[in-house]
């Protein structure tokens, strides 16, 4: 039949016609809105107006439509800064392919807040339809990903709640941290059209209620113990279902599809790739204080050397790997990135047009701290325990890194690899080697600083431009100097007493 139809493959339609019937295939069976283009006999046979035809085209395009789509997204263990690229992705990806719908098979105690409401906007603007299954539990920053979903199932014995901010030490968090988090639970609940009055009880305990409006019906409220001041709300299974937190019991992804009716999907199982992964390393409090620690000294070892060199080039390499995971991850801003940028900048003038160290140093070192300071920050309001904390583990960061690199080095001073690279004692002085560049001659001659000298600086002598360092004394751009001793690479210079 197939082949007969084909027959007629080159007739054509007015393009109303065609709308109107991708429209009813589209609208009455859930089917893409292009599949009935291939059919244009059966188009053909409804402009003819056959009544029996109409209903065979619907049944037809229905059976033939492509195959639903879901995608189940993990989200178990601590919610960390790697998480929201990852998710972003795959919403992304489930958008472009027109799924049925995204899972969340959700099974968390919590994590960072930061990181919970970057998924939490990305779930509220997603064009899928988002589902999240509570399998087991969703507490603290879990219920705020879970409340923003559109349908919400949970296994028997689950629990949802307990998302009142705490810092490190498990304290709860202040008056401003508090408020904040309550606020963003309440307006999640209220885009999904949940009750509020739960929302914020999960996450303020001085809130109480007795009475509770379910679908404009006023409900009194006495199996629900966190309804008393001095008590968190964490909702079970039931009493989800009863006050419509949770819209149905499911004990398997399988009875979630058949709730949804959604009937033979393809399932895409989302997974975290390298770069996702490398992010999330990146991220992680240890590493990336280390790196931000390696960085600065980096930049700050290679100020007391002329040029640019290994230290500087290692430091940058840090630097941009622990900026470059922040920004993906969110966690730095663009002001973050733009103070340390200015800290970096002032550095490298320091390095490259002003030799020594001074102002401009200083400053880029105050101004990168700053930066760094801000990097451990996370972009929503913060009690003052947690920039005492952040405060306190960037010191900690530098110290340790300190102690870090200067372990580090003399265990590689030791190492075979670094007798090759720096092959110490082979071209020593008593077997005719010499590290000098000819400069013996210049002791008793004078010459012109050409930048000021602090200790270290540049002179010229004749046409020859010469990095050189003073006794001690601070000298002046275009104050004359002389030549006192050179010892391989390093030529000392004293001021001369022009009034003598």
């Amino acid at each position: 039949m197939w082949v007969n139809f084909m027959k007629y493959r080159n007739v054509l339609f007015s393009e109303s016609v065609k709308s109107n019937i991708n429209y009813l295939c589209s609208s009455m069976f859930l089917a893409p809105v292009n599949i009935c283009t291939p059919y244009r006999v059966l188009c053909k046979l409804i402009v003819m107006k056959k009544p029996l035809i109409h209903l065979f085209v619907f049944v037809f395009c229905r059976l033939v439509a492509s195959q639903s789509i879901v995608y189940k997204i993990p989200i178990q263990g601590t919610i960390d800064l790697g998480l929201p690229p990852f998710i972003e992705r795959v919403i992304q990806k489930a958008e472009e392919e027109n799924a049925d719908a995204i899972i969340f098979d959700i099974d968390t105690f919590g994590g960072r807040v930061d990181a919970a409401t970057q998924i939490k906007d990305a779930i509220l603007s997603s064009k899928v339809l988002t589902v999240a299954f509570i399998n087991r539990r969703a507490i603290s920053a879990g219920a705020l990903i879970s409340l923003s979903c559109e349908k919400i199932y949970m296994t028997g014995g689950g629990t949802i709640g307990a998302a009142t901010a705490v810092d490190m030490k498990g304290n709860k968090g202040s008056e401003k941290v508090i408020s904040y988090m309550r606020e963003e639970m309440a307006s999640t609940a209220e885009k999904r059209n949940r009750n509020t009055a739960i929302a914020k009880g999960m996450v303020d305990e001085e809130l109480s209620f007795s009475h509770l409006v379910i679908e404009g019906d006023s409900v009194e409220v006495t199996d629900l113990e966190g309804r008393k001041e001095g008590k968190l709300i964490t909702l079970t299974t039931e009493l989800a279902l009863k006050y419509k937190i949770a819209d149905g019991e499911s004990e398997s992804f399988e009875n979630i599809l058949e709730n949804l009716g959604i009937e033979n999907p393809e399932i895409k199982i989302a997974k975290v790739n390298w770069s996702e992964n490398f992010v999330r390393f990146l991220t992680n409090p240890v590493v990336a204080s280390l790196l931000m620690t390696f960085g600065f000294l980096g930049i700050l070892f290679e100020l007391q050397s002329p040029g640019w060199g290994i230290p500087g080039t290692f430091g940058a390499v840090c630097l941009a790997l622990s900026l470059g995971a922040s920004y993906i991850a969110e966690l730095a801003t663009m002001t973050d990135l733009i103070i340390i940028f200015v800290g970096v900048a002032l550095l490298l003038v320091e390095v490259v047009f002003i030799p020594g160290f001074g102002f401009a140093g200083i400053a880029g070192i105050g101004v990168l701290l700053w930066g760094l300071y801000e990097l451990l920050l996370p972009d929503v309001p913060v009690s003052p325990e947690v920039t005492s904390m952040a405060l306190t583990g960037l010191t900690i960061g530098i110290i340790g890194g300190i102690i870090g690199m200067v372990f580090l080095f003399r265990l590689m001073t030791k190492t075979r690899f670094w007798t090759k690279l720096t092959a110490p004692g082979m071209e020593s002085h008593e077997k005719g080697y010499d590290t000098s560049l000819g400069w013996e001659n210049l002791e008793g001659t004078e010459g012109i600083a050409s930048t000021d000298l602090r200790p270290s600086g540049w002179i010229n002598i004749g046409e020859q431009r010469i990095f050189v360092v003073s006794e001690g004394d601070y000298i002046s751009k275009n104050d004359q100097v002389k030549v006192l001793s050179v010892d391989g690479n390093r030529v000392v210079v004293r001021k001369l007493n022009t009034n003598s």
